[in-house]
């Protein structure tokens, strides 16, 4: 089984309770129509878990094949520095097929973003480090494909398609957590 690496962190865009028992990441590509498959099923997992989950995404742009992923990860990390990141990610799935340049735009002022900002902070080179930060680590974590998923840091071989994921998770939920070793009187 392989491990995520880095674990979640401060770099992390983290939605739901920090200190849920699951934590779910998914490493994905905003163009990639898997991963728009995918995504009205986490989003469904996020309503149905609530506090008991952590959900983070990570980029994995496919630059070769999606020419607007990159533009759409940096995108939704610049709506992050506004604190809109998880409105601009919805945004960008919810429009999957049309992510250029104008339309992004478009989305920022849809959202309500100071747009001069915005635009300031597509072109930051921390924001386009960001991403291939994510992109390295979802190699070093065994990432081949988008969606990859991860829950409580180890690799999910299963299907995420249907309701599989959802009731993975809740088995995870129903089993018994871990007793901690009795500590001497």
């Amino acid at each position: 089984m392989t491990q995520l690496t880095p674990s979640v962190n401060s770099n992390d865009n983290i939605y739901g309770n920090p200190a849920a028992p699951i934590e779910l990441v998914e490493y994905g590509d905003y163009e990639c129509p898997y991963c728009g498959r995918a995504y009205p099923i986490v989003k469904n997992i996020k309503q149905q878990l609530g506090n008991e989950l952590k959900f983070v995404f990570r980029n994995f742009p496919l630059k070769k094949i999606h020419p607007h992923a990159v533009l759409a990860a940096v995108a939704t990390e610049a709506a992050g520095l506004q604190g809109r990141f998880w409105d601009m990610h919805d945004m960008v799935f919810e429009h999957q097929d049309a992510l250029d340049e104008e339309r992004i735009r478009g989305f920022a002022q849809q959202l309500g973003l100071n747009s001069r900002r915005f635009e300031q902070d597509l072109q930051l080179k921390s924001l386009a480090d960001k991403v291939d930060q994510d992109f390295e680590s979802g190699l070093r974590s065994g990432v081949n494909k988008t969606p990859t998923f991860f829950i409580n840091g180890k690799k999910y071989e299963g299907s995420w398609r249907g309701s599989v994921l959802i009731e993975h998770l809740k088995s995870l939920l129903a089993e018994p957590m871990d007793k901690p070793a009795s500590q001497p009187a």
